[in-house]
């Protein structure tokens, strides 16, 4: 077996210029990739489907970042670009085993089915004031920037009771926090200030709760327990970077997807098709996480040939996993709606870590995309899909803009 991170590495593009090419060479790199992370930081990555449901819920490997040798030895600077991604702070992403359940279960008691099903008027009318003030003369726009872009931040902070003044400042940090490109030097003040705008947050909602989750979240009690505002604070920010990035990027990524698929788009259009299968279809086939960081190995754990050595890091290569034609069939690398289990995809994870916010994701994507077409039939990419450009951000499947044209 082959063991240690010194061998051949592939490098992740730090731009993303070719999401695609990179995640076909992970995968046929093997169930297991050798990979440097922008900043040269070696881990390992998983990149096909099988073994990433292994690993996912395999407990020898763990959140805990003082398990990674690297960081340990000091060799992880805390202004790496992606430091943020890597250890944000006590939160149920964070916490393994008795911790992450006893901080799951009392998100749970306040992110309930019924809060998000709640969402749905809300979500409704936030479209549908969007779609009002998008224009309807075939010029050309960017949909991101005018739609797919401040829905999630609208919802997110609806639902965490964040203040609507604050989402342009939260748009620059988390742009900052997210990118490969953000200056050493900046790194730490991004973080701090963002983990001061949630602190802020809840110290308004324990002084005036309010029918939101902030409030749900301090209120949350099992046997006695409550979390603690750090727990809290760190829950916020998880939940609003996660909550409102895949969302942008899974309806973005719908989009792309629907204008260079026509005849899959009339299948929808015409209802021989649903719109959750464009869901779970661009989920797999384009997800907007193409990699999640990041898993420290307590021991050995051996993946096909190789092993991730103890105090080794792993990733999860979501955006090469999702094409793996063992899980798929040898139609995998096609974007197909009307294909046999759709579903089948673990995009949100999978395991005790998988994502808490799928459903309200899924929701957001399920009221915009039907309303966007009811509206706009014709809505088309105003440029080639090959001018399209990714942010430079590892974790997401982020695009810089999307250019459209309504008629």
């Amino acid at each position: 077996m082959t063991t240690g991170i010194e061998e051949a590495r592939i490098p992740l593009d730090p731009f993303v210029t070719d999401l695609d090419g990179e995640s076909a060479r992970l995968r046929a790199a093997g169930p297991l990739a050798a990979v440097e992370l922008p900043g040269g930081v070696p881990v390992w990555a998983v990149t096909h489907h099988a073994e990433a449901k292994a690993l996912l819920t395999d407990p020898r490997l763990v959140k805990d970042i003082n398990v990674w040798g690297a960081w340990r030895r000091g060799e992880i600077p805390a202004d790496w670009p992606l430091i943020g991604l890597a250890n944000p702070g006590r939160s149920m992403l964070t916490v393994d085993g008795v911790e992450h359940r006893r901080l799951r279960t009392l998100v749970a008691q306040a992110l309930t089915v019924r809060r998000v099903e709640h969402m749905r008027g809300r979500i409704t009318e936030l479209t549908d004031r969007l779609l009002d003030d998008l224009p309807a003369d075939g010029g050309v726009f960017d949909l991101k920037a005018a739609f797919a872009y401040p829905l999630p931040m609208y919802v997110v902070a609806d639902l965490m009771g964040i203040e609507e003044a604050r989402l342009p400042r939260l748009k620059v940090l988390f742009e900052k926090f997210f990118s490969t490109q953000t200056p050493p030097e900046e790194v730490v003040a991004t973080l701090t200030e963002l983990a001061g705008i949630m602190a802020d947050t809840v110290a308004a909602k324990r002084a005036a709760p309010g029918d939101d989750l902030t409030s749900a979240l301090i209120l949350a009690s099992e046997n006695g327990d409550h979390l603690t505002d750090e727990e809290i604070v760190s829950t916020l920010q998880l939940m609003v970077a996660a909550g409102h990035e895949t969302t942008i990027s899974l309806i973005v990524n719908a989009v792309v997807n629907l204008s260079t698929h026509p005849e899959q788009r009339a299948l929808v259009l015409s209802g021989r098709a649903e719109w959750s299968a464009v869901i779970e279809e661009t989920l797999r086939w384009s997800t907007p996480t193409s990699h999640v960081l990041i898993r420290f190995a307590t021991e050995d754990v051996p993946v096909g040939d190789r092993v991730i050595p103890a105090g080794d890091a792993l990733i999860v290569s979501y955006g090469a996993l999702g094409r793996d034609e063992r899980a798929h069939g040898p139609t995998a690398g096609e974007f197909d709606i009307t294909r046999d289990s759709p579903s089948r995809h673990i995009s949100f994870g999978h395991g005790p870590h998988v994502c808490p916010g799928a459903a309200l994701s899924r929701l957001e994507a399920g009221v915009a995309l039907p309303a966007l077409y009811a509206r706009f039939p014709r809505l088309d990419l105003a440029v080639p899909a090959s001018e399209l450009r990714n942010k430079p951000v590892v974790t997401q499947n982020d695009l810089f803009e999307l250019p459209v044209r309504t008629a």
